[in-house]
C-alpha cells in the first residue's frame, strides 16, 4: 500500500493537488508550476492541520 494518496487534483499548467498521510491523515498541499513547486501542510480556518479519519 502507498503511503501517500491524491485525493483531490486542479489544473493543468499550474496544478494544485491534495495528499493524505494514510498512517496519519494529515493533508498536504501541493503546488507544480512550470519547473518549480512546494508541499506544505493544509490547514484549517484555526491554524491546525487537516486531518482526514482513516
Amino acid at each position: 500500500m502507498d503511503r501517500f494518496q491524491k485525493i483531490y487534483s486542479q489544473g493543468v499548467l499550474t496544478t494544485f493537488e491534495i495528499w493524505v498521510d494514510r498512517e496519519t491523515g494529515v493533508n498536504y498541499l501541493w503546488r507544480h508550476d512550470g519547473s518549480s513547486g512546494g508541499l506544505t501542510v493544509l490547514l484549517d480556518e484555526n491554524g491546525k492541520p487537516v486531518v482526514t479519519k482513516i
